[in-house]
């Protein structure tokens, strides 16, 4: 089982470097062709929460993103947008034994692909990689809130799919909201995915 351990560690950290190198690559090259592609930082809120059968919802957590991104244009009305972003994602359960919250960091990989109608309006819509880096449980009572020694191990690889809209300027200020949608099982039983809402802002370099 160590082994087993060590090895999907090893492999987690491989495919986190070569993303990392892929889209640092496309942030430079965004850089050095401002005529056709832009390079920034972006951060903002998250409202997370978990999805258990499709059905019932967990309370929402509080959280926060940052990350940076880079946009490559394809003609007038299109571009598509790699981004690399630190997310702190979780969600509260409520039962008689007290308040029992779980906050999941990730590291997540967006590749959103963005239409603008009109010049300073757009919509997006692309898939989105994570990596749970970090995670932390708390209880509000005394008492344990029951076995944690495994179902509460969240898997360390997630994905999904996200939708939004925004607004960005001449000056390359950018207001935008996103909704995420997990597709991956966050544990092995009752098939609970993550939920994100997220509200951003980004700024060009």
């Amino acid at each position: 089982m160590e082994d087993d351990n060590f090895k999907t560690q090893k492999m987690k950290k491989v495919y986190i470097l070569a993303i990392m190198m892929l889209i640092s690559s496309t942030l430079l090259n965004a850089q050095n062709q401002k005529n056709k592609a832009t390079a920034g930082i972006k951060g903002g809120y998250n409202l997370s929460s978990v999805l258990i059968d499709g059905a019932s919802q967990t309370t929402k957590l509080h959280g926060f993103h940052i990350g940076v991104y880079g946009e490559s244009y394809i003609g007038k009305y299109f571009s598509i947008q790699p981004e690399i972003l630190y997310s702190q994602q979780g969600y509260k359960v409520t039962d008689e034994d007290g308040i029992f919250t779980q906050k999941i960091d990730y590291l997540n990989i967006p590749l959103m692909f963005k239409f603008y109608p009109v010049k300073s309006f757009f919509l997006e819509a692309g898939p989105q990689v994570g990596f749970s880096i970090s995670h932390k449980e708390t209880y509000d009572s005394g008492r344990l809130f029951g076995d944690t020694s495994k179902e509460l191990e969240p898997s360390s690889f997630d994905w999904g799919a996200n939708v939004g809209a925004g607004f960005k300027s001449d000056a390359g200020l950018t207001i935008g909201a996103r909704y995420h949608l997990g597709q991956k099982d966050i544990y092995d039983d009752n098939k609970p995915k993550n939920e994100v809402w997220q509200l951003y802002v980004g700024f060009e370099l």
